[in-house]
């Protein structure tokens, strides 16, 4: 029984490992994104004519 309960965490912890990095490299990804669309956006401001 205690080998079933350590093969289940043993597999939940690395699961939880892989969804984390993922998580990490989809929120750095995001981050830059935004910031690379809101310097485009600052920067094209001037070119507004109203």
């Amino acid at each position: 029984m205690e080998e079933k309960v350590y093969k289940t965490m043993n597999g939940a912890g690395a699961m939880n490992i892989v969804l984390g990095v993922i998580a990490l490299a989809v929120g750095i990804a995001t981050g830059v994104l935004l910031i690379i669309s809101g310097a485009k956006l600052l920067s094209g401001k001037s070119k507004i004519l109203f």
